[in-house]
């Protein structure tokens, strides 16, 4: 079952990879390219000043929290300090959990409304910063045509309402996968929305680099105004006004950019984006940036010219990924989150991502100067469709198997 990439079509040659990959010998590790121009830039004005634990001193283990999910593919906080966790599963329902217990009943049921294809379903939920007041959360989900659809939907307690939704966005795309799928807000306060390229294989429409396409691109939207039947363009989006451009777009040049996060202490974004045959990419974009910026596919995956070619990791004009790894290392990247919770002082500052098809977690800090450094952490047996992050910034891995697990310092 492939959920964000186009890497393998069942469960069971997962599991073939899985054994295949034991009988390899030591994996190939991640390795850092090289740091984004001007990323050596202060950060966020909140870039907090702590120390950290030296990445070579961490070690992590999995703390099972529950289980019993039909295909999870994400899992967030409300931001509400209620202390429930929203877990969204690919067929297109949400549940409550409250304390590893889950609500009898959905938070949200679409799943009459959602295709069941290989990387299609309920892909994403956000709730908006001002959720507290305006009592609605958003979701991205592949509709029965296969079309990305962006909706709204009014909640109360523990349930939205199904039958208020508000379709935002829908974007037709041409083949079954590459549908991106995360959509969270930024300290900014708009909505940013992942959409891979629409699919097939080595982007035969080119929708990486056009710029008159939402596919292969980050959005920016303002839908702080809820009686919008749409949404607003950020006046500082970077392509505002410019002739066949669409104004939506933040940043380009991504295959499947299928889990990103926002640092929430410093602001920078992590985008993990998905290869095509050769190169998993986590791409990095600092706080100060004004965005626009190119990511090269599919001129490039990962550091390397596409198809196949030479490292270019100056190549003008295009932002390199801060890490990249071969196929050896893992063939689906997980994006994740830098952690910033209270409980696990050891992991504080460090970043953590993940291999859904070979279950591997690595760490990866970032100092004041740029430099970077990244090590695997632990080899599970998971196939890791998310991470989530709680309203305390705690930090949790999802098992597209069935399972919910909070990471912790071992």
């Amino acid at each position: 079952m492939a959920l964000h990439g186009n890497h393998i079509s069942v469960t069971l040659a997962l599991a073939a990879l899985l054994v295949l990959a034991g009988c390899q010998g030591e994996p190939s590790q991640p390795t850092v390219v090289a740091p984004p121009a001007g990323s050596e830039e202060p950060t966020g004005a909140g870039e907090p000043e702590r120390a950290v634990t030296p990445l070579a001193e961490i070690a992590i283990a999995l703390e099972p929290v529950a289980t019993g999910f039909d295909q999870p593919l994400y899992a967030t906080g409300a931001g509400d300090d209620s202390g429930r966790l929203f877990v969204v599963e690919k067929g297109g329902r949400v549940w409550v959990l409250r304390d590893g217990k889950s609500n009898p009943e959905p938070f949200l049921d679409v799943s009459g409304r959602v295709s069941r294809g290989s990387e299609q379903g309920l892909l994403g939920l956000a709730f908006p910063p001002d959720f507290t007041r305006s009592q609605v959360c958003y979701v991205n989900y592949t509709d029965t045509a296969g079309t990305s659809v962006i909706s709204r939907f009014r909640v109360n307690g523990d349930a939205a309402d199904a039958a208020s939704e508000q379709v935002l966005l829908t974007v037709e795309q041409p083949f079954a996968n590459h549908n991106g799928g995360m959509l969270t807000f930024g300290p900014d306060g708009y909505l940013y929305v992942g959409f891979g390229d629409g699919g097939s294989g080595g982007d035969p429409q080119g929708m990486g680099q056009n710029l008159g396409m939402l596919l292969g691109k980050m959005l920016r939207l303002d839908v702080s105004d809820t009686s919008l039947a749409g949404y607003a363009i950020p006046e500082d989006n970077p392509f505002v006004n410019e002739p066949g451009v669409r104004p939506e777009i933040w940043a380009f040049g991504l295959r499947n950019p299928w889990r990103y996060s926002f640092d929430r202490e410093t602001g920078d974004l992590w985008i993990g984006d998905v290869g095509q045959n050769a190169w998993e990419e986590i791409d990095f974009q600092p706080a100060h940036s004004e965005g626009g910026e190119n990511y090269g596919w599919n001129l490039y995956e990962g550091a390397h010219t596409y198809p196949g070619g030479e490292e270019a990791p100056s190549a003008e004009g295009f932002t390199m990924p801060l890490v990249q790894y071969d196929r050896d290392a893992g063939k689906s990247v997980t994006g994740g989150y830098a952690y910033r919770g209270s409980e696990q002082a050891p992991l504080w500052g460090t970043y953590f991502y993940a291999d859904f098809v070979d279950g591997r977690i690595w760490g990866l800090q970032r100092s004041a100067d740029g430099a970077a450094e990244t090590r695997l952490l632990i080899d599970t047996a998971m196939l890791i469709s998310s991470f989530g992050e709680d309203d305390e910034g705690e930090l949790y891995v999802i098992d597209f198997a069935g399972g919910l697990h909070r990471v912790v310092a071992d």
